[in-house]
């Protein structure tokens, strides 16, 4: 028996349960009360899984969160020693507002395999397999998007760039004008907008921009399942993520870090579920009594990444 592939499958009800809470709000105007649901249901659904986890990616520290808080064991404790990286509800704001693209995610592997990340932004670039190997976030923007093109046997004109819309980026996005690709604006949604761009048949080829070091860590997950390529460079904002990088034994704060460094190894999994329909996830639809959830699991060791659509009836 399959452990690992066994875990993976548990791990998928605990994206699955956090969506449908979290998809109650929809549109609802309240984004801190759609969050607390997710929260409260995946951190619900993480004790009925054998495995002993440290979240290393979660909601904060533990006297900025309840639940869910970095160092926080989660699991039964009996299994495997595991990292876990989670965002329970990635879109608050998209939710609120009744928008697309939210997810429920979490990234998994083995005891120290994943990067503590401070809860600060960092610097972003990712892109499929077709494209690994050939970005670097050091080089102008012109000929990451001009090498990534070429990788893809693309035209410039037809790549396309998915860009968190921040004034911060304003600068980026008359870059990428000039060079002349495609940008997709999106207002939320970096790990979504991430994976979207290491998908074969996504319309996203690209990701560039800051945005925060917490969601990177996930994204690297995902697009390293996916066999794509990711680079990270940490932008702290204020000094207390200065000193918290410091203590995590982040020194160089100018270091380049690989997709390698933020997720080590192959025991790397990645699963989402969908909150509102985005580019590779449908969000929850809601019956008479039921839920139907659109999930994807992936697997870094086997590159298995498996589509699940579930019916939870709720009465049962």
């Amino acid at each position: 028996m399959n452990t690992e592939r066994n875990i993976a499958f548990d791990f998928v009800r605990v994206t699955e349960a956090a969506a449908i809470e979290a998809a109650h709000w929809l549109g609802k105007g309240d984004k801190h009360a759609a969050d607390k649901a997710a929260v409260d249901a995946m951190r619900s659904r993480f004790n009925q899984v054998d495995f002993e986890g440290e979240i290393v990616i979660g909601e904060g520290d533990k006297d900025e969160a309840p639940m869910l808080y970095i160092g926080e064991k989660v699991g039964t404790g009996s299994g495997p020693k595991m990292d876990i990286a989670v965002d329970p509800l990635e879109g608050t704001t998209l939710v609120a507002k009744g928008q697309p693209n939210a997810i429920s995610v979490l990234a998994a592997g083995p005891k120290g395999s994943l990067l503590k990340a401070p809860g600060t932004y960092m610097d972003q670039i990712a892109v499929g397999k077709a494209a690994k190997g050939v970005i670097d976030i050091t080089a102008p923007v012109k000929k990451n998007v001009r090498d990534v093109a070429h990788a893809l046997n693309k035209s410039v004109e037809d790549l396309t760039v998915v860009v968190l819309d921040r004034d911060r980026h304003k600068k980026l996005i008359e870059e990428l004008r000039k060079v002349g690709c495609r940008i997709w604006l999106i207002d939320h949604g970096t790990v979504a907008g991430g994976l979207a761009s290491a998908f074969s048949q996504s319309e996203v080829d690209m990701l560039m921009g800051v945005g925060g070091a917490p969601e990177g860590v996930i994204t690297a997950v995902g697009v390293k399942c996916l066999g794509g390529d990711f680079q990270g460079v940490l932008k702290p904002h204020e000094q207390k993520y200065i000193d918290q990088a410091h203590d995590m034994g982040i020194s160089d704060l100018e270091h380049v870090f690989t997709i390698d460094e933020l997720a080590n190894g192959d025991d790397l999994q990645f699963v989402a579920t969908g909150v509102s329909t985005g580019p590779f996830l449908k969000g929850v639809l809601f019956g008479n009594g039921t839920a139907t959830t659109h999930s994807v699991v992936m697997r870094k060791s086997t590159g298995t990444i498996r589509y699940i659509t579930s019916l939870h009836n709720h009465g049962r």
